[in-house]
């Protein structure tokens, strides 16, 4: 198994969402949060006067899937959350070694 964590723009998630739905895949935890990359921010004038926004309003997406499915959903996320612009996001693939359903106690990739 292995968990894809997606970090997007805001704006981009209902097409993540439908773009990973086609693929049959409905579970996702979806998180908002605040960060930065290389682009360090951006400066704003408010009432005159500049100030920095350091951190800028992403979308966090986690889901664990089984081995098969990984490399669609990552080609999923990847093609509907671009932009082609700076801030786009990043998107994590690492190992699950387990994972258990609390309800049925099912483990494995039942669980998922």
């Amino acid at each position: 198994m292995k968990k894809i964590e997606a970090i997007i723009k805001p704006f981009k998630l209902e097409e993540v969402k439908d773009a990973l739905n086609e693929l049959g895949i409905a579970g996702m935890t979806v998180t908002e949060v605040k960060g930065f990359g290389r682009q360090k921010g951006h400066t704003e004038i408010y009432r005159g006067s500049e100030y920095t926004v350091d951190f800028l309003p992403k979308i966090k997406i986690e889901l664990v899937l089984g081995d098969a499915q990984t490399e669609k959903a990552v080609e999923a996320i990847l093609v509907s959350a671009k932009t082609g612009k700076i801030g786009d996001g990043k998107i994590f693939v690492s190992h699950v070694e387990q994972a258990i359903r609390i309800r049925t106690e099912e483990s494995g990739e039942q669980a998922v």
